[in-house]
């Protein structure tokens, strides 16, 4: 076969194609960004900077990968679309130069207690197939290994007609084995519920016998109970006859007509787990935790002993072991396990799933197991384990979003993290990274700077040039892209001591450790180390302790910073009494709503497969109230004009005049306290970034009585000239007699603390023990462990 020979010139011009190099965004508006033009690079790694609220989730995220995934959805046919979410496309007058965006955020992964890790990376399934094939005895195909199939069998008979008295029956059956625990139904813990938190059985139904939320005598669920027609509705619960209770506590679903409505009667018990004991405790809102913490005690499953499979899944075995052995390791020595096993027969699916494994420890997570409760994940190792279906991905020429990859990360992990980014990268794909850590902007081959300021201070493009060029820049995370805290002279002395004895949670080697009162104590470590397992796990959580986690704080379009910390309360009642009304009045969720737009200042247009589309109330004119309320005014001011005051000009307006209001004030003062001052008291919880609502939850925990405040990680999502502020709250804290707790990996908390307990070496069953416990600098000096190391680089020892 012959070759065409090449008679290029030296200087062959440029295909077509290879023009269009640049992702084009012009006149973005999404969210607080005031209509900004930027150019970035494809094929490159691009971070974007800026403190937090400056706009850049609203760029990357809300702009650029939402209109990606709005095209995308767009090529199916309207049939496909109509199942689809539908989604605006963003306030921008020019998107050009797009590919496909793959986003890997932060938001926790399934609360459903049946989601593992190994049921979100499909690690389990091959598992399954893997069992299915080679372990001893046979009992089935991979359904067989599952904890999400039960078993089922049934049997019948049906008829065949031929005509002319020919007809025959035909017995039938069907059985399916599947390997849930018949017990906890795949779970592996089960509940008992106490009976005497539900409702008081001196009490009828008439009389509002229940303490369980949302039953209220007045509401459906009650209504459904009391005129089922089951139950005397004058007669107290605890003279009902046997039938009764059974009916009241377990009966099956049932029709029954009230009101001339056919609806559903169950038992309070069934109901009840299928309406809160079905979802993940973290997921919860807080009244509804509180109820269920109350009412309800989980234990492990003493069939399965937590494994949630059946004796039959567990009976079947693969060189003595089973998969619920198998899914009870720590992921790096079940790749040693799986690296061991040598079988021709399967080996394209050992391959496979070593790959998958293995990927688990490149990206720092081989201390978790497979049957690791996946809403038990943090933020940060949720993010991570999303990664790992991309990591060996063939596809090139993909955007990949990600929000902040290095959020839980100790120092030590963050250069294996950029290493992912970079092979990312390297594959020819787009990496667009919104990011606050110097270690991972360094690593940028273009940087974008929003700001100035946050909220509608920001918005605007600061910087857009190289790492280099932005040190070397005026703008505010140039000037902080050096900052470097120094380890504190002298350090406050406790004033007592919390003993903790035997502390053996999760991979704890049965710790003793005395955390210092009265003091600011830093827990450090590399993640999977212990941390959490000994602050969150060990320390009481009684009536002294405020504990702030990450668990996420969840809100409507309708809940806004004055709804979330309570603020509105002292506002209505204030805006009531001066104007001698009803406090419902000042609530755009009640009484004094828009009729029009019902109180959420926008109307929704019903367009079909195609987006709604949301217009401003023009009733209204999006202020949310009707316009008879808006005629009261209390320090010359109208509710919807208080509403979208900034919290600054606030705390102002309540503290002093004639609209002092000292219970208003209190909270205004601890959301300015947290760096929150430039937010709109009526601003939707929707449009808050993630560091914005981790410190509207700490304003909240700050008005808790407690004495000791344990912080999980509090710089999550804090920008560089954040942490200042952050740790200034801190020392006010402790200043004010309190004992402050922090998990926290950012190398300026540890040198402002007063006390380190550094737990390791290593994460997992070879981390667990405390390294080090004393001051900053004596860690510094003593650099003999990772945190040591790092942190002596940090404040320039190294």
């Amino acid at each position: 076969m012959s070759k065409v020979a090449r008679t290029g010139t030296p200087s062959a011009p440029s295909h077509p194609a290879d023009s269009h190099d640049l992702i084009r965004v012009h006149g973005a508006r999404e969210n607080n960004l005031k209509d900004i033009s930027i150019e970035l690079p494809k094929r490159r790694l691009t971070v974007f900077t800026g403190v937090s609220g400056s706009g850049k989730s609203s760029l990357v995220f809300d702009t650029i990968a939402a209109e990606s995934q709005r095209m995308i959805n767009e090529t199916y046919s309207a049939f496909l679309q109509g199942f689809m979410p539908t989604l605006a496309r963003p306030e921008v007058d020019v998107l050009d130069g797009l590919t496909t965006a793959i986003t890997v955020d932060q938001q926790r992964m399934g609360s459903d207690p049946r989601s593992t890790v190994g049921t979100a990376t499909d690690a389990s399934a091959m598992l399954r197939i893997l069992y299915s094939r080679l372990a001893k005895p046979q009992i089935g195909g991979p359904g067989a290994y599952s904890f999400n199939v039960a078993s089922v069998s049934a049997q019948g008979g049906f008829t065949v007609d031929r005509g002319a008295d020919k007809s025959r029956t035909e017995k039938v059956s069907f059985s399916r084995t599947g390997g849930m625990c018949t017990h906890c139904e795949g779970r592996g813990t089960v509940s008992d519920i106490d009976l005497a938190q539900l409702f008081d059985d001196s009490l009828s139904l008439n009389e509002d016998p229940f303490s369980i939320p949302t039953y209220t005598g007045d509401g459906w669920v009650v209504r459904v109970i009391r005129d089922s027609g089951f139950f005397d509705p004058d007669k107290p619960i605890r003279k009902y006859t046997k039938k009764e209770r059974h009916d009241f506590l377990y009966r099956e679903p049932t029709k029954v007509k009230i009101s001339g409505a056919n609806l559903t009667y169950e038992g309070l018990i069934p109901k009840l787990q299928k309406t809160f004991l079905s979802k993940d405790r973290e997921s919860m809102q807080p009244h509804i935790r509180a109820f269920v913490d109350r009412a309800v005690t989980f234990q492990t499953c003493p069939d399965c002993e937590g494994s949630r499979l059946s004796e039959l899944a567990r009976s079947s075995k693969i060189k003595r072991k089973s998969i619920a052995d198998l899914c009870a390791m720590e992921i790096r020595d079940l790749a040693e396990w799986v690296r061991a096993l040598k079988e021709p027969s399967v080996a394209p699916l050992l391959a496979k799933l070593r790959h998958t494994l293995e990927s688990f420890e490149e990206i720092g997570l081989g201390y978790l197991s497979l049957d690791r409760a996946a809403g038990t994940l943090s933020g940060g190792e949720a993010q991570r384990v999303k990664m790992i279906r991309h990591l060996g991905s063939s596809l090139t020429d993909v955007t990949y979003v990600f929000d902040e990859p290095t959020i839980g990360l100790h120092p030590h992990d963050i250069q294996r993290m950029n290493n992912l980014l970079l092979r990312l990268r390297d594959k020819g794909n787009t990496v667009l990274v919104v990011e606050h850590k110097p270690e991972a902007i360094a690593i940028a081959d273009h940087v974008v700077d929003l700001g100035p300021g946050a909220g509608t201070g920001g918005g605007s493009v600061c910087f857009e040039g190289t790492v280099e060029e932005l040190r070397a820049s005026d703008t505010i995370t140039g000037r902080h892209l050096d900052d470097r805290a120094a380890v504190k002279d002298t350090v406050r002395e406790p004033t007592g001591k919390l003993a903790i004895r035997g502390a053996n949670a999760h991979n704890l080697k049965d710790v003793d450790v005395d955390i210092p009162l009265g003091v600011l104590t830093v827990i450090t470590g590399v993640a999977g180390s212990g941390k959490s397992s000994l602050v969150h796990g060990s320390i009481p959580a009684e009536d002294g302790v405020v504990a702030v986690d990450q668990t996420p704080i969840r809100g409507s379009r309708r809940s806004n910073p004055a709804t979330y910390t309570g603020l509105l309360e002292p506002i209505r009642k204030a805006f009531a009494k001066a104007n001698g009304v009803k406090p419902a009045l000042f609530s755009a969720n009640s009484e004094g709503a828009c009729p029009t737009c019902n109180g959420a200042g926008v109307v929704y247009t019903d367009l079909g497969i195609m987006a709604s589309a949301a217009a401003t109330c023009e009733e209204c004119d999006g202020k949310r109230f009707e316009a008879s309320v808006l005629d009261y005014h209390f320090g010359g001011k109208d509710i919807s004009e208080v509403l979208a005051m900034p919290v600054t000009e606030a705390v102002e307006f309540f503290g002093a005049g004639e609209a002092r209001t000292p219970g208003a004030h209190k909270i205004l003062e601890r959301l300015a306290d947290v760096g929150l001052g430039y937010l709109t008291l009526g601003q939707p919880l929707t449009t808050l970034s993630g560091g914005e609502r981790q410190r509207l939850k700490l304003a909240v925990h700050m008005a808790g009585k407690g004495g000791v405040y344990v912080l999980d990680e509090p710089t999550t999502g804090l920008h560089l000239a954040d942490v200042e502020q952050l740790l200034g709250l801190l020392d006010r804290l402790v200043e004010s007699g309190k004992s402050v707790i922090v998990i926290e990996h950012h190398q300026a908390v540890m040198a402002h603390a007063d006390w380190i307990i550094d737990l390791g070496p290593g994460a997992g069953h070879e981390g667990g023990k405390i390294v080090f416990e004393g001051t900053p600098a004596d860690l510094v000096a003593d650099r003999s462990t990772l945190t040591g190391e790092h942190l002596a680089q940090y404040v320039g020892g190294a």
